[in-house]
């Protein structure tokens, strides 16, 4: 498998036992992962491994999430996604359950989530534009100021950069480096920062690229 779901507990610090350096990581406990679906090319026309997080009730799942659950003969959890498949994975069953332990030997990994959201947020804040000047008779401080736009063409170009919602988008860092793993706790430390607030979900997966 390629990944793991996991939710952001926090950050905190670690030393370095050797050059005393600190280190600033962020907790991800992934606990366990159970495998509901593994999806194949003549069947579903790609590879793949659908894995479950977290717990749910049976009376807050519809009838068809309580049947695909039932003929999986797993319990009904909260989140489910998909990773690719590796090479290197033996079979793969629905009802096996995944943890930490894959990542003992990878050394970077990328996380998404969901940024945090700012709401309605100025060029400024967005952007990091610059501020107008403070000499005497300008009065464009915040302001994005001209669109560019004459009579030709007489509109606004799509992508422009203006004021608008900030944040609550899927965001994903990328070649983050893995410090260390808990397998007993299921927990995740990571060298660094990752989208979204504490408690959020987030999916842990390989970097095959960087080395």
């Amino acid at each position: 498998m390629q990944g793991l779901i996991g939710k952001k507990i926090g950050m905190t610090r670690i030393f370095d036992k050797e050059s005393g350096e600190v280190i600033p990581v962020t907790v991800i406990h992934a606990g366990v992962n159970t495998i509901t679906q593994v999806k194949t090319v003549q069947r579903d026309g790609y590879a793949a491994v659908q894995v479950g997080f977290g717990h749910k009730k049976e009376k807050a799942l519809t009838k068809p999430e309580l049947g695909h659950f039932k003929k999986a003969n797993v319990e009904p959890v909260e989140f489910l996604r998909e990773f690719k498949i590796d090479t290197a994975d033996g079979e793969l069953a629905p009802g096996q359950k995944v943890g930490v332990e894959m990542f003992e030997n990878v050394a970077w990994v990328d996380v998404t989530g969901i940024s945090k959201g700012r709401g309605f947020a100025g060029t400024i804040k967005r952007y990091n534009f610059h501020r107008g000047r403070e000499t005497h008779g300008n009065k464009n401080h915040r302001e994005r100021g001209s669109l560019s736009s004459n009579t030709f063409p007489g509109r606004v170009f799509p992508g422009l950069k203006m004021a608008g919602h900030y944040g609550n988008a899927r965001t994903t860092m990328k070649n983050l480096k893995v410090v260390s793993v808990d397998k007993d706790a299921g927990i995740i430390l990571i060298r660094g920062s990752i989208p979204g607030r504490n408690r959020g979900l987030v999916l842990v997966k390989k970097n095959t690229v960087k080395k």
